[in-house]
């Protein structure tokens, strides 16, 4: 279980560098021409299409032979996910609570919550449509 959860890790790694060129390519490209209000959305729904694709691309490479540990890695790239956002958000980039909290308001157009949906999922998902190691449905 220990090099399953070394490459989880790992696979999250690279998707938090692609969540990181998302982020700077919404703001610095997509944003001044657009506006946030229509660049938010769009760059939740790209973030949640990379991640899935990450997930089919890398799901070989993890090896575990039950769905029920996909489905574990998912929710443990979800508790990642989290945890990088309000940790890093506020002690790195300085952004108050309040102002974290708003990555669920979907009124305002963010999509995060698809985006840890997707995270959650995207693992066992892959593993479905792959039919990598067939795993077992214990």
């Amino acid at each position: 279980m220990n090099s399953i959860l070394l490459k989880a890790t790992g696979i999250w790694l690279l998707i938090v560098v692609a969540a990181i060129v998302n982020g700077v390519l919404r703001e610095k490209v997509i944003v001044p021409m657009i506006g946030m209000e229509t660049a938010l959305p769009i760059s939740g729904v790209t973030l949640s299409v990379v991640i899935f694709l990450f997930s089919l691309i890398s799901v070989s490479f993890i090896g575990a032979s039950e769905s029920k540990t996909y489905l574990k890695i998912g929710m443990y790239w979800v508790l990642l996910t989290l945890l990088f956002e309000f940790i890093f958000g506020h002690y790195v980039v300085g952004k108050s609570w309040a102002e974290l909290i708003q990555v669920f308001n979907i009124q305002k157009g963010d999509l995060f919550i698809l985006v840890l949906l997707v995270t959650a999922f995207s693992p066992w998902l892959s593993v479905l449509i792959r039919g990598v190691g067939r795993p077992k449905n214990s």
